[in-house]
């Protein structure tokens, strides 16, 4: 089945060139069925990358998707056309005022884990964010600084500084092969990581959290959190093929210290392309995330948050 995006969002022509299964609004409305509702809290600076990220991932399932874009409420973004944000994303704060109701939502990384959660300017919404989930949306998923900050908020988990950056494709043991998030991944998973501090497998186990997949190199990657329906994870196998080269190319263009992403490009050449070796376990972890959500979440989304 499809995912519903609006004709206009460039995710729509992108995704469909690609061979994902995109609908239009209009052409969802004579469906007899009930889309999956999921929203994309979307933290990051080039929006339009991370839009088509996650939506290529959550799009490539047999399900309908009504694929939501939100935004903070009085955080402009600075790299993404004003027309774009108004076209395409509403303010958290009039989701939260509507009180309606998510299957799903992911909460996106972004570039600010140099400061402490509360000097975040946005931080006292981020945690409305979080509490309104509890209530509001049957299954949260952070993402890198989203997943840290919600792992923060809930369970009083610290982020921690690191000597150097974490960067590059590390590979990762399943701790939990039986897990449903985890159905058809392989035994030794390559993750793409790009951050600066880490959370730590003692305080995610005194949390009562379940480390699902981890490394020996750079730690926890993929925490469930049961009791809320809740995924944290702290890489970013959402990725394309580049991205982390982009990164790369641009520390390198300001004169930022940047290590070459590890495991990476060919002989760690940076003038060779790097090839993506993780699209499959990505398409696999969001797939089953949707499954679950499928299998479990209420009919009537009314009673979202309520059970």
């Amino acid at each position: 089945m499809p995912i519903t995006l609006p004709e206009d969002l460039p995710a729509y022509d992108i995704l469909r060139s690609e061979g994902v299964m995109v609908m239009s609004p209009g052409r969802a409305a004579t469906q007899d069925i009930r889309p999956l509702r999921i929203g994309l809290l979307n933290l990051m600076p080039k929006k339009i990358q991370t839009e088509n990220q996650f939506a290529r991932l959550i799009g490539a399932t047999p399900l309908q998707i009504d694929f939501h874009l939100i935004r903070m409420s009085d955080h402009a973004s600075r790299n993404t056309a004003a027309d774009h944000m108004e076209a395409f994303y509403r303010p958290f704060s009039d989701v939260e005022a509507s009180g309606e109701r998510f299957d799903g939502l992911i909460i996106t990384g972004a570039p600010i884990e140099h400061l402490p959660f509360e000097e975040v300017t946005y931080w006292d919404e981020m945690r409305r964010v979080f509490d309104w989930a509890q209530s509001h949306v049957h299954s949260t998923f952070g993402v890198c600084w989203g997943g840290m900050a919600m792992a923060y908020h809930l369970h009083g988990i610290e982020k921690r500084a690191l000597d150097a950056k974490a960067f590059g494709c590390f590979r990762h043991g399943n701790l939990a092969p039986a897990s449903p998030y985890l159905r058809g991944f392989s035994d030794d998973v390559l993750v793409p990581v790009s951050r600066w501090t880490e959370v730590r497998q003692a305080d995610t186990e005194a949390a009562g959290l379940v480390t699902l997949l981890a490394s020996d190199e750079v730690g926890p990657c993929l925490v469930e959190d049961p009791a809320r329906r809740t995924l944290y994870i702290f890489n970013h196998l959402e990725y394309d093929s580049d991205t982390l080269k982009q990164e790369y190319d641009r520390d390198v263009a300001t004169g930022a210290a940047i290590n070459v992403p590890a495991n990476y490009f060919p002989d760690d050449d940076p003038a060779r392309a790097p090839s993506n070796r993780w699209r499959s376990h990505a398409h696999l972890l969001y797939g089953n995330w949707l499954n679950e959500i499928y299998q479990t979440t209420p009919f009537d989304l009314g009673e979202i948050g309520r059970n």
